[in-house]
């Protein structure tokens, strides 16, 4: 067989073995090791095995994923989750359709120091659902508002995806943060337009709450202070060059053990679970990075991406025309594959394309980050659909799926515009680090 076709039932042997749940890392190790030695023979793939596992672990880029991961879990350990649900919810939750905008906003900031979509949604859920069925929100509004603003865990930086991205192709994670700042604060203000038009045209959907007054309003505002400031600490300093984003992520994470602290959630239980979770997910990060190094010297040496190149060229789409393809593509994965997955087994095959057509990588990494956000909650497989169905005893799957359905529209508003106006992604980095 030729080397391509090789690579081609590779990947069929990847979806395959994923399919029938084999762990992902796992599933691009085996294949990236049988089309190893099928193509290249053991002494080459010995070679490989020996000295890229330690190559991709012990890089210091990396160093920056336990740390971000550990900001995350103490923060969600701390609290802040609710206090940024009150206090939005003092702040916005008296206009028609406020919870759920305070839900969705609430989730941008917990994920701004998060950078998880799946610990977003789950810490979001126990906190909203409750609240909003006691007011009488109808169920489909309230998981579409909370499966969806989960989603920006991952867009609005620091985002772990992000990072990952930025690694894999080699590119400035300071950068990639700057670019996704405005596409995030987009997806939250079209997910929060989406909940003002349902809440119009249904309005038995979303009752109205009353209207606060000034000094709870004062107090909603202290609530969020800690939160922010945590952010701009991170983020700012990164921006201005007082710390690259490894230091930032320490410091991120060293201040949301302070906040935890100051509110009087830290034990030593609660910090025993956090270093846990930050542990295995890290583990989990770090093997799956592994096997994709194995089965990207696979897919290299199989000259898939080259051919996949010609044949495109061949075909004589615009450039834009391409984009679009590869976006669509993504968008049918999402439906099988989880995100970091999917951009993983993708990005050796169509990263080599987006350079040949000689895009900027940055704005190409925030469409992949932001369709793949959208493959977290389109159904079957959307993994939010699933935190969010579990986060009440009575709340459905299929109630999910059919209340997050708006949102996709938006997801799909805001993709064409990032695909229509580059500088939506590219300005910031542009006009801060040059």
């Amino acid at each position: 067989m030729s080397p391509p076709l090789v690579g081609v039932l590779g990947l069929v042997a990847l979806l395959a073995l994923i399919a029938i749940r084999v762990p992902v890392a796992i599933a691009m190790g085996v294949v990236g090791i049988a089309g190893g030695i099928y193509l290249n023979g053991w002494f080459s793939l010995g070679f490989v095995l020996g000295s890229q596992p330690f190559v991709t672990s012990s890089s210091y880029a990396l160093s920056v994923i336990p740390l971000f991961v550990m900001m995350g879990a103490f923060a969600s350990r701390a609290g802040l989750s609710a206090s940024l649900y009150q206090a939005l919810h003092g702040l916005i939750g008296h206009w028609r359709g406020g919870l759920a905008s305070a839900t969705i906003g609430a989730c941008a900031l917990f994920g701004s120091v998060c950078g998880s979509s799946l610990a977003t949604a789950a810490t979001m859920a126990r906190v909203a659902v409750p609240e909003m069925t006691d007011i009488g929100y109808d169920r489909r509004l309230t998981s579409g508002a909370l499966a969806a603003g989960g989603t920006l865990g991952i867009l609005i930086p620091p985002s772990i995806i992000m990072v990952i991205f930025a690694i894999l192709t080699e590119q400035s994670i300071g950068r990639m943060f700057l670019a996704g700042l405005i596409p995030g604060i987009l997806a939250a203000v079209l997910y929060m337009v989406t909940v003002a038009v349902m809440a119009r045209l249904k309005p038995h959907w979303a009752p109205r709450t009353p209207n606060p007054v000034a000094h709870h309003r004062l107090a909603a505002l202290r609530q969020m202070a800690p939160i922010l400031f945590l952010f701009l600490v991170v983020m700012g300093g990164i921006y201005v060059g007082i710390f690259s984003p490894t230091e930032a992520a320490g410091v991120g994470a060293f201040g949301a053990i302070v906040l935890a602290a100051m509110r009087g959630t830290l034990n030593w239980e609660v910090t025993r679970s956090a270093l846990v979770e930050t542990a295995v997910t890290t583990g989990m990060l770090f093997m799956i990075l592994i096997g994709t190094s194995v089965l990207q010297f696979f897919i290299e040496t199989s000259t898939l991406p080259r051919v996949i190149v010609d044949w495109i060229n061949a075909l004589g789409l615009p450039p834009l025309g391409v984009v679009v393809m590869i976006l669509l593509v993504y968008v049918v994965l999402g439906c099988f594959l989880d995100s970091l997955s999917m951009m993983l087994i993708t990005l050796p095959i169509v990263f080599p394309i987006i350079l040949e057509l000689g895009y900027d990588p940055i704005w190409f990494g925030i469409l992949v980050v932001s369709v793949v956000e959208i493959g977290l909650i389109t159904p079957p497989l959307g993994m939010n659909l699933y935190v969010i169905s579990s986060a009440a005893p009575d709340l459905k799957f299929e109630t999910v799926a059919v209340g997050v359905l708006p949102f996709l529209v938006a997801d799909f508003v805001r993709v064409a515009l990032l695909v229509m106006i580059p500088a939506l992604s590219l300005t910031l980095p542009s006009l801060m680090m040059g």
